[in-house]
């Protein structure tokens, strides 16, 4: 195998200027390289949790060739994950002959900014939107916009001047627009082939060549930070302040990031970002696509990936559950070697994955269910959009012909230490008729699953009554009960 050659330098685009750094600290957040660095403070600190969207900036890559600009939150953002990226931030916007770019302009004309601190935030968001929708409806707004705050309650005038950026300009016209033929071809002339490496020691950050070159870096240091999209562990910074040297940047390996669609199952790459499977996971399993509509705001489900999620081994983590349900398989790789396990089984306790020193997660195979079966996962929190979860369950089910059970799986999140299925509550409802009594004697089978703990997000009580209520609610939707059991405002109107 020949030897992957060794540069000591992240190369990137910031707004229109190429960059060359050589001195790059492992956990340097995108955000502090831009103010403290670069003096380009529009983008503010608000929350430094990827919470708040006050430091959006968009993040060019190429995908397949074609260059895709996402919103993302540069307080957790590291600046090793930016190889061959175009990075925009809000001094670069600008509209022609010095004016205000549409964004900027319809949000004075409709008194979109008060305070002003989290404007270039929203502004960046709505700038993502408009180039990839210029007439979007409003839910598509409100979910371009879960991932911003504003303190002083203005969303009702930056509602309406999303509704109305377009008057002020065509996305086709806009600068990135314009330029984007250019910008992609100066991101493709940054593929060299090589591995980056900067620092010494553990004090040093690796971005692989490629797949392979990714798997020989974890087999050589096998206690490496592996990061794909960041949304956890740069908390593990911005928080904890925790060391995570020597770090190993992953997002960018396009052999992680595929998806397949084969008769019966799809296929992950780890790489995979939460947007990215959207669509493939919604059409076939429509379940998944008002949960990942849930999962952070769409700066987070932008860096966010499936196989972190899975990876991070967290009991309140929401893709493991339903995947869990469907009867997932994960694909490990250690080196050239690969197994293949069931994904409950991944999960062995709090903290502690079924993961070998130099092993990394490669993909999940995800089964679809057959058109007879019943599918469904809800997710319980505080906050409906946004918001880390307090339980989640998921359902799979499938009668027999004489209306019996012939075969379930449910699985919950954030009621043990591990994403777990209710193996005794599945037990008491195998072979007997899909009644609403079956369920009511099944309720009892909870207490042998499950020992929630209270903390700040739910207590014990209340996580063992929802967990519950969740297979009540799943009997009631798919035993022909009338009326809708949750209706969206827009569907109300």
């Amino acid at each position: 195998m020949a030897k992957v050659k060794t540069r000591n330098t992240l190369r990137f685009i910031l707004n229109g200027e190429d960059v060359s750094l050589a001195d790059v600290a492992p956990d340097e957040t995108l955000l502090d390289y831009l103010r403290l660095r670069r003096a380009l403070r529009g983008s503010k600190e608000g929350c430094a949790e990827g919470d708040c969207g006050a430091c959006t900036v968009l993040i060019g890559k190429l995908v397949d060739g074609r260059l895709v600009y996402e919103s993302v939150n540069a307080c957790i953002r590291f600046l090793g994950s930016l190889e061959r990226t175009h990075v925009v931030t809000i001094e670069h916007l600008k509209g022609s002959d010095g004016q205000l770019h549409p964004v900027q302009q319809a949000m004075v004309d409709f008194h979109g900014s008060q305070c002003g601190f989290c404007t270039p935030g929203f502004v960046m968001s709505l700038y993502g939107l408009w180039m990839q929708n210029p007439q979007p409806s409003d839910a598509a707004i409100e979910k371009a916009l879960q991932g911003n705050l504003c303190r002083c309650t203005g969303y009702e005038a930056i509602m309406r001047a999303a509704r109305a950026v377009s008057n002020y300009g065509k996305a086709a016209k806009d600068p990135l627009a314009a330029e984007r033929k250019a910008v992609a071809a100066r991101l493709a002339a940054l593929a060299d082939g090589a591995r980056v490496e900067i620092g010494e020691g553990r004090k040093r950050l690796v971005v692989p060549a490629d797949v392979d070159d990714f798997a020989r870096v974890l087999e050589a240091e096998p206690e490496a930070t592996v990061v794909a999209g960041a949304t956890d562990v740069g908390l593990w910074v911005t928080k904890f302040m925790r060391e995570i040297s020597p770090v190993v940047f992953i997002g960018g390996l396009d052999e992680l990031r595929t998806i397949t669609e084969e008769k019966g199952a799809i296929t992950i790459g780890a790489g995979v970002t939460y947007t990215e499977a959207f669509a493939s996971l919604s059409k076939n399993i429509p379940a998944l696509g008002p949960l990942i509509d849930r999962l952070g705001g769409e700066q987070v489900r932008n860096m966010g990936t499936i196989g972190g999620n899975i990876a991070n081994g967290s009991p309140i983590g929401d893709t493991p559950p339903p995947l869990i349900a469907l009867g997932a398989e994960l694909t490990l790789r250690k080196g050239k070697k690969r197994r293949t396990i069931p994904l409950e089984s991944f999960f062995v306790a709090y903290g502690k994955q079924d993961r070998r020193p130099g092993e990394f997660v490669e993909s999940v195979r995800v089964p679809v269910p057959a058109k007879q079966s019943r599918f469904a996962v809800y997710k319980v929190s505080k906050r409906r959009d946004e918001d880390i979860t307090s339980t989640l369950g998921a359902f799979h089910l499938t009668l027999a012909r004489d209306g019996t059970v012939g075969s379930i799986r449910i699985a919950y999140g954030g009621m043990a230490a591990t994403p777990k299925r209710a193996a005794a509550v599945e037990a008491a409802l195998m072979g007997r008729p899909w009644t609403g009594a079956t369920v009511e004697a099944a309720i009892a089978a909870f207490d042998k699953d499950f020992t929630p703990l209270t903390d700040m997000r739910a207590s014990a009580d209340y996580r063992a009554l929802a967990s519950k209520n969740l297979l009540r609610r799943f009997f009631a939707e798919t035993s022909g009960t009338p009326g809708p059991i949750q209706v969206t405002r827009y569907e109300a109107a």
